[in-house]
């Protein structure tokens, strides 16, 4: 384990052993087409109408379901969380995350989307039907215009191929965990002062929604998708104290942002805000480091199964 070892206590360890796998879909676009800018809420609804075409052989109608606690669809949507936080609301989702940062609306046959699905804990075990879903949806159509695609590929993190046509290669298929992901960027040994939030960020931190970058809430908000996860895969700890370990903020550049999407919950449109940008901090010492680098994978906020609060520790 090395120099994460001499930086972190036990329970932090422990704190880091949550599962994952991120999975690399490469789609070949069939037709010229148009799709929305922001593409990993159609693809998550997409994908949610697909498994339950699939999977319901009731009326959608869940709350009153006789096989709601056998259902499949609400498995892998909506996971059963192992210890449940006080603080998680219904509908709350931690058991994957959907990435798409191709903002690009017009294509041409053949040309190529590219999207992440991380997965974690035991929402690894439906990988088969995740990549089910996305196929169909493929022959059905994304967004409002019904374009069509075909994977052409899903590899790994070490760009292998885990799928290719019909061909599964179950050996490329290797889960990790939030401490070997932060043991790689730890060995990258680079002084990295710079948070760089790709996606949206849309984040409350004692009662008040975020209009710029506040080092205390960034590394709360850290603790606590932590923390819902390790509930999430049943490691019973407690909360990490960020306490002496805050990061100083030297300055940054902020943008609001906002999207809007169809939500079948509230059956209509509805707008997302959050805010963009870059922040130049100081991190006081390795664990706030450890920390923010577990983050990178794991997204914060609200709205992260598709995509929001995706950052980076990059350098100046």
């Amino acid at each position: 384990m090395g120099k994460i070892k001499e930086n972190m206590t036990e329970r932090l360890r422990d704190q880091l052993q949550v599962r994952y796998i991120k999975l690399h879909f490469h789609l070949n676009i069939l037709e010229d087409t148009q799709l929305p800018r922001n593409k990993s809420s159609a693809l998550r609804g997409g994908m949610g109408e697909m498994l339950l075409r699939s999977n319901c052989v009731r009326d959608r109608v869940c709350q009153a379901c006789d096989f709601a606690g056998e259902c499949i669809v609400r498995r892998m949507m909506y996971p059963q969380m192992e210890i449940r936080p006080d603080f998680m609301h219904q509908g709350d989702s931690v058991g994957y995350v959907i990435e798409c940062e191709d903002y690009r609306e017009y294509y041409e046959a053949g040309n190529r989307l590219d999207f992440q699905l991380i997965l974690f804990g035991k929402n690894i075990v439906y990988f088969h039907q995740y990549m089910q879903a996305f196929a169909y949806l493929g022959m059905e159509g994304l967004g409002k215009n019904k374009a069509r695609f075909s994977i052409a590929s899903v590899t790994n993190s070490q760009c292998e191929k885990l799928v290719e046509g019909s061909r599964i290669y179950k050996s490329k298929f290797t889960v990790q965990t939030l401490e070997e992901y932060v043991e790689y960027r730890m060995r990258e040994k680079r002084r990295e002062d710079v948070l760089l939030f790709h996606t949206p960020l849309t984040l409350k931190y004692q009662g008040k929604m975020q209009e710029d970058f506040q080092p205390e809430a960034v590394l709360a908000a850290v603790a606590r998708r932590l923390y819902m996860l390790d509930c999430f895969e049943g490691i019973d700890t407690e909360k990490v104290d960020i306490s002496g370990h805050v990061p100083v903020l030297i300055g940054q550049q902020v943008q609001k942002m906002d999207m809007v999407r169809y939500s079948s919950t509230h059956d209509g449109k509805i707008r997302l805000k959050g805010i963009r940008g870059s922040a130049w901090i100081e991190t006081p010492d390795e664990m706030a480091r450890i920390l923010l680098y577990a983050g990178e994978l794991m997204h914060i906020g609200k709205n992260t199964t598709f995509g929001f609060g995706r950052y980076s520790l990059i350098p100046e």
